[in-house]
């Protein structure tokens, strides 16, 4: 006796269909998987073999052989035990095998033959709509908010064992994801932030510097001494963010739900990610990878901020892995399996000390360090890493009078209104273009967008002489003033734009 149960299954981002081939047959009583199964996959014998006892129906004491073609993908999870006691359930004729084949079968089982949620159901969901619009996808019932999120899925959810039997054979319906209420993102949605820039005394060139990296998606290291508030100042640039589109909402979701990250109360994230990995974090967590490669912090990032506190105290090997996200918005974990990409689209936002005692440059402290030694310590982050960074910015420590002024601070949502209006100049310049912001602006498209006037081109070609700028330092000058030209609402760069972005370029200076 043969059954045939269709499920499918994540790798990476993207999703591969399974086809659960269930034979029974006579023999001595024997239980096995085959196609490649990991660990988890293995276990589903005990899991599903209880699942069918304690739900009711008879488990067959007969050989079994249960077949997850393709046999060279790998399979891993415990998303197929539910289309194994489907199959087995169809294969022994305790339930109908008629309208199997116009249905997908993903979920969990716990030994009572309830339905447990999985991981990356948004993505199968998405895939199986998009192919197989005409098949039914049967989900745990704590995965039907989510897969509602994708509007034409036919996607229908179930808690226990006995539902599927109930639904297979007419009895009763199940609920449907079209049925819940359609999830809108109100507009004015954005990160659930208790920080704020009006609780920062002073620093308001930092404070600029970060007005421009979050208008124009662009990256920032901030240098100082200890204790200067660069960590509250990027734990705060994510409140002066535009909040997220629905398509951005859409693709974050998708990764946090491929990484079993999703909060189980909501379906959706609808806030800009904020990562800040330790600095003994691996590159591999970092840039994302494994057996079975998976997201890292560069992708759970993903149209949000990853903060990289200490960036000199960061495996060499992580920072250098940077490289490509950085430039690219993408990563590529490459295995013996098959290359995976996953998307890395952030706003880096590091900080350093300027020398290991972290005093260097400090107006009430001494720095007890030698140029060598500081000079050792800024070279532990390579000059292609630099040269990717936007802005540098130095962040000195505060005078007393600062601390002790009563002057109110302009707040996070003041900033984030002139944040908001060139972003929209930013949409309405790049209509029709796969651009977002000025930070993704390719060399070829400088030209047409970022025009300069023969005087303006001069200052340009003087900073590049003098700060002995690589060319995609130069680029990203040009890049920054025009961020600038737009939060002051000029369609033109002006000299005194370029002007202000070239002192965002500390490092290309002698800093020592």
């Amino acid at each position: 006796m043969l059954s045939i149960v269709d499920s499918c299954c994540c790798l990476g981002l993207e999703t591969h269909y399974v086809r659960v081939e269930v034979d029974v047959s006579r023999g001595l009583p024997a239980f096995n998987i085959v196609g490649l199964p990991d660990a988890a996959v293995r276990e589903a014998t005990e899991r599903v073999r209880g699942a069918i006892r304690n739900a009711g129906f008879d488990f067959p004491i007969k050989r079994m052989t249960v077949n997850l073609a393709p046999a060279d993908l790998r399979k891993e999870g415990s998303l197929f035990d539910l289309p194994i006691a489907i199959g087995i359930l169809a294969a022994t004729r305790q339930i109908p095998s008629t309208i199997l084949p116009q249905h997908f079968f993903v979920g969990e089982l716990s030994l009572d033959g309830t339905i447990c949620p999985v991981p990356g159901i948004l993505s199968m969901a998405g895939s199986i709509s998009h192919e197989h619009p005409q098949k039914t996808f049967i989900i745990p019932q704590g995965n039907l908010e989510e897969a509602s999120l994708i509007k034409v899925i036919n996607a229908k959810g179930a808690g226990h064992l006995r539902d599927i039997f109930s639904y297979l054979t007419g009895e009763k319906e199940l609920p449907d994801a079209a049925d819940l209420p359609e999830f809108e993102l109100e507009p004015g949605t954005g990160p659930v932030n208790h920080l704020d820039f009006a609780d920062v005394k002073g620093q308001k060139r930092v404070k600029r510097a970060l007005e421009i990296t979050a208008a124009g998606g662009h990256n920032i290291l901030m240098i100082g001494p200890p204790g200067t508030g660069k960590t509250l100042l990027a734990r705060c640039l994510p409140s002066i963010l535009p909040p997220l589109s629905w398509e951005e909402c859409l693709e974050v979701t998708r990764i946090y739900s491929v990484a079993g990250l999703l909060p189980k109360d909501h379906p959706v994230i609808t806030a800009r990610p904020f990562r800040a990995p330790h600095h003994t974090a691996s590159a591999v967590s970092i840039i994302g990878g494994g057996r079975v490669p998976r997201p890292g912090e560069v992708s759970f990032a993903t149209h949000g901020v990853l903060f990289l506190d200490e960036l000199p105290e960061f495996h060499r090997d992580v920072l250098e892995a940077l490289r490509q996200p950085l430039e690219d918005g993408i990563v590529t974990v490459t295995r013996a399996s098959g290359a995976f990409t996953f998307p890395a689209r952030f706003i880096l936002a590091a900080s350093m000390n300027p020398c290991p005692c972290g005093h260097l440059g400090d107006s009430q402290q001494e720095c007890s360090c030698t140029p060598y030694q500081a000079q050792r310590y800024r070279n532990r982050v390579s000059g292609p890493i630099m040269d990717r960074i936007d802005l540098h910015v130095e962040v000195p420590r505060l005078e007393l009078k600062d601390i002790k002024a009563e002057k109110k601070e302009e707040s996070s949502l003041e900033i984030g209104k002139r944040v908001i209006n060139a972003r929209q100049k930013q949409q309405k310049r790049f209509l029709g273009t796969d651009i977002n912001c000025n930070a993704e602006m390719q060399n070829h498209h400088l030209p047409h967008y970022c025009s300069l006037d023969r005087d303006t081109k001069e200052l340009l070609y003087q900073a590049f002489h003098k700060l002995k700028l690589s060319m995609r330092a130069l680029d990203r000058v040009v890049k920054i003033a025009r961020t600038i030209a737009d939060l002051v609402g000029s369609t033109k760069i002006e000299q005194m734009h370029l002007a202000e972005a070239i002192q965002y370029r500390c490092l290309d200076r002698s800093l020592w």
